[in-house]
This record gives structure tokens, C-alpha cells and sequence, in this order.
């Protein structure tokens, strides 16, 4: 029996179909790994392609990591020829090659957002810019935009002329770039931007990789950005044989770049593409399926599809509406705990997806109160935590001296009596003669302005020099249990005696544990390649599926992953569909918001619950929120309600609300008045106002409605807020 006799007619034909742009259609649960796979082999074995000729991308390490074993497992012999990489693995293994060609040193820094945020917090001082009135990470946010659609700091530039703001970010981008290039670093929107710029300004290099991967597989298609896009558009320009793999239905990550064009208008660029569906879903039961296909009917951006199954029926999905927060988790906690005892289900089969990472503490309250494990997905990274951070910059400073960045983050730490004013005095130094941070240390002696602090210094100096010797003949495990016992880290955690000290250290030994596992797995245990592999761990990355613990998680980390028994909470107008989205003028937010949803819902295989809350805890005020649209949206006959659906508060004053009756405000209503129009505005667009909660701002957009004006306003402390101006009360300062 052949490999390709398990797969249903529509899998077959886009394993068969090889020559060409191809767009597969791929719904949640229908296959599409599985698709990738064979299609692979089917390459290799049958059309007798070079292993080497193949380029699959995913977008996590994960992904990448299940696909590369899928592979493996298929095709046996010559499979690790095949390259299934992440975009920015992909990227880096480009750049590790040839960046030298764009004036950069091939042995450079990856920047996470911590080192961004340093760098732009560095800058601004520099150009005595304030950080309250432009806060790092809106900053940060507009730099990646920009990048995201391959424009420079020129070209911000020439594009923000008369809008004080951007100019002002355009100074920022343009020093903040430069300083990279000095440090000899990138961030992780430089990898892509980069490698599209090594292709245009090297058609020689460009056409190396064009004749490498002449058949190139992209997975997640409907998440792809411009640069992505124009990433692979150049290398599938010479034999177009270009398979992209997506869903428009889950395109959620609008936010963070993602263009849905991309594969709504993939016929547009290559008009004689092929378009598969993958309709039949293996996850969910029947009544799931019809209840996903419901809601995101209702969008009109997206490609026309159904899923359906050949699964059982399946339970109904059942909607309970409570009075509060409190009630939603305690009741959800409990039903969980029902679950686990009653029908023996272990808890890592059980998810509870949300909206905001803030709904997570009333659960976590009950779920500790009952002696329920669970783990919470999307905290704080790993790679984060301030002592892997300063151990990782040992090994990247012994690795790349021109990292500034990291050489200011461990000349004191552990601490040697190097202050804050003698680095300064260092940083001056070295800005003066245009040289390294690093440099400038190991020229301390010269330095007259150091004084006495000189000594201390050059004893940071020689500790980093004898570490650099000692890299050369050991293996990477080695040198970090060198540097731990050099530099007395251990010794001081040691010496604090806290339960906090002792969670440091089991995350050194866990930090010890990465490397030697990637020692084992590595052909060639090599420290930049160490620190490459750990920039570019992705959140996700981290769930660990062989822990008992319930789940907990936003609907965007949920996305690629699948569950049992899942509860979705929260289901609020005002809350999911979250309020801006509502307010919006633009109907792309609510669709975007719609196919959150139907992620949400496509997770769950045996049994979905939704929940809501009449009233809720919002920014310290209580709000009273009708049901979700999204709810509306799903056939009656599909949900098993608490309560019949006539006597579901749908609407604010609906007579199963409790208490005094009320009215359904937005988040910034500070009364209960109906807004009037102003006759005019005392501010204008670009002006810096003030709000009773919210602080200062500048004013960023001002749209006149019906009723109201509605006010962007890009604040320091919480970021963008839409109010209306009647409501807001704001303040020209």
C-alpha cells in the first residue's frame, strides 16, 4: 500500500500537483501538515527532485520542528538535505553567509525587544528626546511597521514631512539603525528586511538561492507580512513553483504585521495558479464545525469555504451566562474539576482561551483555592528572566564584542563597583573616537575621567579576555559552567538564601540543561550557532505537552494548537469582540476580531463551552456588557443554554439583569449622559492634551460623527485610546 492511499481525494491533489503556484486552501484540523509532508516526498520520490532543491517555511520553532521529523520519517535517506526552517531561521542561515556583502561583520547579534527597548531608551537620552511623550515601545511598534513594509529611515523620513511625531521617530529610526550596524546587531524585522536587501542590491546571491530551492513550500500563508511576501516572491521568481498553504479564516495577527492580501490576492499575482481546498476537518465533531462555520460566514474578506467531517455528531455546545467574573470562573473551575473526576479526563486535555492575558487572575485564584495544576501560557519567556538574560550576554560578548548593549548589561554583575557614572564616562570615550564599547574598556587605563574606577574596569577587561581564550577549546557547556564559577553568579544567589534566589538558580540549571541538550543534537557544537537557536525561541514554543496541568491562554496563543474539552470565556460585547474594534469605522477590525473567534471555537474536538458575564471588573470600574454578537451568531439549535434564549440578556436592561438597571457603557464613560457634539474643538490633530485617568498624550486622528467627535489619542503611560471627545473631557496642555 502506498503512503499517499491514507489521503482523502483533495489531499491528493495538492500532493500531485507540483509544477507551478498552487494556493491550498487548508481549514482548521483538515491536514495540512500531513499535506506538506507527503507532498515533500512525493517530490523526492516520484519527480525526483533534490533534496536540496526543497525550502519548506513555517512560522514557529515548533512547526518546524514537528514538519522536519514528519519529513524525516517519510523520506528516510537525504531528508536533512531538505531545508524546513522558520522565515527568520531561514533568513539568519542566508545572512550567516553573506552579510558581509551589506558592510556587516558575519558573526552578528540577534536583538530580542528587551535589547530594542534598551537601545531606544539609550538613544532618546542621547537626542534628549522624551520618553513620556514617545514611550519605547510605541516606538519600537512604528520602527517594525516601517520594516515590516521595507521602508528605510530615509524613507520615513521623506515621509513624514509636517507631522512632528514621525519626525520625530524618523530621527530615532535613522540613529537607532545606525547604532545596530556599530554593534554589529539586528533585530528580528532586520533578519527579513536584510536578506530582501542582500537579493536586490546581489542578483548574483539571489540567484545562487533561486537555483537552490526551485520548489519552495510556505505553511501559515494567511500570517505573512509584506517583507515576507516579497521575500518569497523574489526566490520563486525563476521557476514558480511556489505551494503557499493558509486559511484566511485565522488570519488574527493583523496586529503584529500580517497582511490577509496576501492570500486573498494570491491569484492576482500569479493568475495561473492553482487553488486547492482542504474542507473535510479530523479535529471537532459536526456540531463544532457548523457552529465555526456559522460565525465566520458572516465576514465578507475571505474565500468562499465550508468544513465538514465525517466525526460524530457530538454534544451540544453549551452558553452560560453568570452574574460576574467571579461566578464565570468559579462555576468554569468547578465544571473542570467535574470533568478530570467524573469521566477520568487529565487536565492537559482541557484549555480555557481568552481574550487578554488580564482575565487569567480569577482563575488562577480559583484554580490554586481547588488544588488544580494549570500553567499559563504566554507569561514571561524564559529567555527573559533577568539572570538567563545576563548569562546569555556573557556568552554573547565573549562571542561578539561589538554588542554594546550586552557589555553595559554584565560590567556589573555580579557587581565589581563599576557605577552607573563610570559606564557613561566609558560611553563617552567611546563615541568619541567612533570605537566599541568593549574597545573603550579594554582602553580604560587611558581614560583619565575613570580615576581610581579605571583598576576595577580593566579587572572586567581581563576576566572577558581570559573567558575568550578558554572558548576556543571548550564546548559551549563548558564555558557557561566557566563563566558561573568565574564570575561568582551562582555564589551570590547563593549567599542571598531567598526562595526567589533558589527559582534563579533552578533556571541557571535549566538554561545549563539547553545547551547541553543542543550540544547532543548539534554536528558541530558551535556558540554562535547556540545563541542563534536560543533568539529565536518563540513563546509558543514553550508549552509543554507532557505536564498534567490545565491550560490557559489568549485566543492568539491558542492558534495551531487543540484541545478536548476547551471553555471560551468572556463572550461580551465590549470585551470579545473587544470595544475598539466595536467603535471602529473601519469593518476589517470587526472581522479580524470574528476570525479570533472562530480559532477559538476550531480548537476544541469533543466539547465547547461558552461563557459571559452580565458584569464585569474593567480598568477598576464595573461594566455592564451584553452578549457577544458572536454568540447571535451560532444557530440555536446548536447551544444548550442555561437559560432559554429569549431570557438571555442581550440587551442592557433585559429583565434577567439584577440590581438597579443599567446602561452599557464603553470603557471611558465617566457618566451616564448622552454625548453632544461640540460645536468645535479646543485641540487639534498633533496638539498634546491631558486626561483625568489617562495622563497626557498627543492627539493622533480626530473623526467627526453623527453625534460626537471620536479622538485617537496616543497616550504615554496605557498607549493609543479612541474615546469621544464629549466623554473624554481632554485638556489641551
Amino acid at each position: 500500500m502506498s503512503i499517499y492511499d491514507t489521503l482523502n481525494p483533495t489531499q491528493k491533489e495538492a500532493v500531485f500537483h507540483t509544477e507551478g503556484p498552487v494556493l491550498i486552501l487548508a481549514g482548521a484540523g483538515s491536514g495540512k501538515t500531513r499535506v506538506l509532508t507527503h507532498r515533500i516526498a512525493y517530490l523526492i520520490e516520484e519527480c525526483q527532485v533534490n533534496p536540496w532543491n526543497i525550502l519548506a517555511i513555517t512560522f514557529t520553532n515548533k512547526a518546524a520542528g514537528e514538519m522536519r521529523e514528519r519529513v524525516d520519517d517519510l523520506v528516510g535517506f537525504g531528508s536533512e538535505h531538505i531545508w524546513v526552517s522558520t522565515f527568520h531561521s531561514t533568513c539568519v542561515r542566508i545572512l550567516r553567509r553573506y552579510i558581509d556583502r551589506l558592510g556587516y561583520d558575519n558573526s552578528f547579534t540577534i536583538y530580542d525587544s528587551d535589547d530594542q527597548k534598551s537601545l531606544i531608551k539609550e538613544i532618546c537620552k542621547r537626542l534628549q528626546i522624551d520618553t513620556k511623550q514617545f514611550p519605547e515601545k510605541s516606538i519600537m511598534g512604528e520602527i517594525s511597521k516601517a520594516k515590516d513594509e521595507l521602508v528605510t529611515p530615509s524613507e520615513y523620513e521623506l515621509n513624514c514631512v509636517g507631522d512632528y511625531r514621525k519626525s520625530k521617530i524618523a530621527q530615532i529610526y535613522k540613529e537607532y539603525q545606525k547604532q545596530l550596524k556599530a554593534n554589529n546587531a539586528l533585530d528580528f524585522d532586520d533578519l527579513l528586511f536584510k536578506t530582501v536587501e542582500l537579493f536586490q542590491f546581489n542578483p548574483d546571491i539571489l540567484e545562487q538561492y533561486q537555483e537552490r530551492f526551485q520548489y519552495i513550500m510556505v505553511d501559515e500563508y494567511q500570517d505573512t507580512n509584506t517583507v515576507q511576501f516579497k521575500f518569497v516572491s523574489m526566490l520563486a521568481r525563476k521557476y514558480r513553483n511556489l505551494c503557499v498553504v493558509g486559511d484566511d479564516d485565522q488570519s488574527i495577527y493583523k496586529f503584529r504585521g500580517a497582511n490577509i492580501f496576501n492570500i486573498l490576492n494570491y491569484e492576482k499575482q500569479y493568475p495561473d495558479a492553482t487553488v486547492i481546498k482542504l474542507e473535510q476537518n479530523y479535529r471537532s465533531t459536526k456540531n463544532i464545525l457548523n457552529a465555526a462555520n456559522a460565525v465566520i460566514r458572516h465576514n465578507q474578506e475571505r474565500k468562499n469555504k465550508t468544513l465538514w467531517t465525517d466525526n460524530k455528531e457530538g454534544d451540544l455546545i453549551e452558553f452560560h451566562q453568570y452574574n460576574n467574573e467571579y461566578e464565570e470562573s468559579g462555576s468554569i473551575v468547578e465544571e473542570i474539576e467535574k470533568i478530570a473526576k467524573e469521566l477520568d479526563i487529565p487536565y492537559s486535555d482541557i484549555a480555557i482561551l481568552y481574550r487578554t492575558n488580564a482575565q487569567s487572575r480569577v482563575f488562577e485564584e480559583k484554580f490554586v483555592i481547588k488544588n488544580i495544576p494549570y500553567k499559563i501560557i504566554g507569561g514571561v519567556n524564559f529567555y527573559q528572566r533577568k539572570e538567563i538574560k545576563d548569562l546569555i550576554s556573557y556568552l554573547k560578548v565573549i562571542h561578539n564584542g561589538q554588542d554594546d548593549l550586552a557589555v553595559k548589561r554584565i560590567i556589573n554583575v555580579p557587581k565589581r563597583s563599576i557605577g552607573a557614572t563610570s559606564v557613561e564616562k566609558i560611553q563617552e570615550y567611546a563615541l568619541g573616537r567612533n570605537i566599541s564599547f568593549l574597545d573603550a574598556v579594554f582602553e580604560a587605563d587611558q581614560i583619565m575621567s575613570l580615576g581610581k574606577a579605571a583598576t576595577k574596569v580593566l579587572g572586567f577587561k581581563e576576566l572577558i579576555e581570559q573567558l575568550r581564550e578558554k572558548q576556543e577549546t571548550m564546548l559551549p557547556s563548558e564555558l557557561f559552567t566557566e563563566i558561573l564559577e568565574t564570575t561568582g553568579y551562582i555564589k551570590e544567589l547563593e549567599a542571598e538564601d531567598t526562595e526567589e534566589a533558589k527559582g534563579r538558580i533552578e533556571n541557571i540549571d535549566e538554561l545549563l540543561n539547553k545547551i547541553v541538550a543542543y550540544e547532543e543534537t548539534a554536528e558541530n557544537p558551535d556558540l554562535g550557532e547556540l545563541l542563534e537557536e536560543i533568539a529565536l525561541v518563540a513563546d509558543i514554543d514553550g508549552l509543554e505537552t507532557d505536564n498534567n496541568n490545565v491550560v490557559l491562554m489568549t485566543l492568539h496563543s491558542a492558534k495551531g494548537l487543540e484541545f478536548p474539552y476547551v471553555f471560551l470565556c468572556g463572550m461580551e460585547d465590549g470585551m470579545f469582540p473587544s470595544y475598539m474594534t466595536i467603535v471602529s469605522e473601519d469593518p476589517t477590525e470587526i472581522e479580524e476580531e470574528r476570525r479570533l473567534c472562530y480559532v477559538g471555537i476550531t480548537r476544541a474536538k469533543e466539547k465547547l463551552y461558552l461563557s459571559a458575564a452580565r458584569k464585569r471588573m474593567i480598568r477598576g470600574q464595573s461594566q455592564f456588557n451584553k452578549v457577544s454578537r458572536f454568540i447571535d451568531e451560532i444557530p440555536k439549535e446548536l447551544l444548550k443554554l442555561d437559560h432559554p434564549m429569549d431570557e438571555i440578556e442581550k440587551e442592557p436592561e433585559s429583565k434577567l439583569s439584577f440590581g438597579p438597571k443599567h446602561q452599557y457603557r464603553n470603557p471611558y464613560q465617566v457618566n451616564r449622559s448622552v454625548p453632544t457634539k461640540a460645536s468645535g474643538l479646543e485641540y487639534t490633530k498633533g496638539d498634546t492634551v491631558s486626561h483625568s485617568k489617562f495622563g497626557p498624550g498627543v492627539v493622533l486622528d480626530i473623526v467627526s460623527g453623527g453625534k460626537d467627535y471620536e479622538v485617537t489619542v496616543q497616550f504615554n503611560r496605557c498607549g493609543v485610546k479612541k474615546m469621544f471627545a464629549s466623554f473624554a473631557k481632554l485638556k489641551k496642555i
